[in-house]
């Protein structure tokens, strides 16, 4: 069976903007097999939310969280920019403010932009908005990571979020160059660069070629424009504009990178330790190029790992981002539910003998990814894909 409209509302595709043309180029990948594992994943995990009387969006808990995130925001900026004088009370600074630059994009706008937040659509627009607050477009992530990263999750030329260009190889079947031989080594800093490369490049390129990645995409229109138009001039004035009326450009430039880059690393390595690590799969489309073997909901489970799950100051702080497997079956269910839907999706996954995947530990995740680094690096490393079998789960 193809991937049906219900998988596509669960990846919040239907957010986006019609356009017949992008839509048959984007949606030509199918996925097939018995989907009965994930229809009797979705009534279970419904009937503990309601046995619990617990609702899956509009948490008080979320709302708090939201005040705390942004309060931490605006207070450092404005101690920043308007009142830091000396280098050693603007670094701690910075370092916050990047940290809480982060938490947006793993709270807010993360839960706002897959619809998981609220019922009301105004209440999830807005939370997304966030992202453009922050400097990246709310509108180009719908397409780039809701619809295709969410759907086609490490599927080489439909995910954008595993390409990197020439500068690394994140999945076997992309092609290897000379220099990825230490891409385990110089990819770390690198990803110091994600918000930076963000800010400046990535959506303009986006805009210009109509394409995310490999893939077309729907440029916006109207509203949806004009809040890309005036979301980058808020960023700019935010991170350009007032700090250079106090401060020199040097200054303004040094720190501008400084917040940029621990925000970019945080970003980037939450992402790739719950799917570019040894445990997470790599599957390819069949001979036809159209369509995959695995129902949608195995492939989610094939390709993602959850990553210290126990540790709860981490869960709050990345927005519930290392349950990664509840995240990509349940996108639309606010974060703050995930430890309650986790253990709904292990007790199915035993039932079922579907295996899931999990480090325990942050470090493990760490260990993991840099292992695969170095493994892809090297030329002995063809374009099959082995899936590794994940710590087994306590019975």
């Amino acid at each position: 069976m193809s991937l049906d409209s219900s998988h596509r509302g669960d990846s919040s595709a239907d957010s986006l903007p019609a356009d017949a043309h992008a839509d048959r180029l984007a949606e030509r990948l199918k996925f097939n097999g018995d989907n009965s594992f994930h229809r009797e994943l979705r009534r279970r995990v419904d009937a503990e939310f309601k046995r619990s009387g617990t609702r899956q969006r509009d948490s008080a808990q979320m709302y708090l969280k939201t005040a705390v995130i942004l309060a931490t925001f605006a207070l450092t900026y404005v101690a920043l920019v308007f009142f830091a004088v000396t280098w050693w009370q603007a670094l701690p600074l910075a370092v916050v403010l990047g940290t809480a630059m982060a938490g947006i994009g793993f709270n807010i706008m993360h839960d706002g932009g897959h619809q998981a937040y609220s019922e009301r659509r105004w209440i999830n627009r807005l939370m997304a908005l966030a992202l453009d607050l922050v400097g990246g477009s709310s509108y180009i992530w719908q397409w780039k990571h809701a619809r295709f990263h969410h759907t086609w999750v490490n599927v080489a030329g439909h995910d954008s979020d595993i390409d990197l260009g020439v500068l690394g190889r994140l999945s076997p079947q992309q092609p290897r160059r000379p220099w990825h031989r230490w891409q385990h080594l110089y990819l770390w800093p690198l990803y110091g660069v994600t918000a930076i490369r963000w800010h400046l490049f990535g959506d303009f390129r986006d805009m210009i070629t109509g394409t995310v990645g490999e893939r077309p995409f729907t440029r916006p229109k109207g509203w949806d424009l004009a809040g890309f138009v005036i979301g980058k001039l808020v960023f700019f004035t935010l991170a350009f504009g007032l700090p250079l009326i106090f401060h020199p450009v040097g200054t303004v430039l040094l720190f501008y990178g400084l917040v940029s880059a621990v925000a970019g690393i945080l970003l980037a390595l939450v992402f790739q330790m719950a799917h570019v690590v040894e445990e997470a799969g790599f599957p390819v489309p069949d001979e036809s190029g159209l369509q995959m073997d695995t129902p949608w909901a195995i492939h989610q489970l094939e390709t993602t790992v959850d990553f210290a799950r126990g540790n709860r100051v981490l869960s709050w702080l990345i927005g519930g981002l290392n349950f990664q497997v509840e995240h990509h079956l349940f996108p639309r269910i606010s974060h703050v539910h995930y430890p309650l839907v986790a253990r709904v999706v292990e007790d199915a996954c035993r039932e079922y003998g579907v295996t899931y995947r999990e480090h325990r530990t942050f470090g493990a995740g760490i260990a993991s990814h840099y292992r695969l680094l170095r493994r892809l690096g090297k030329p002995e490393v063809n374009v099959v894909a082995v899936l590794t079998t994940a710590p087994a789960l306590p019975g």
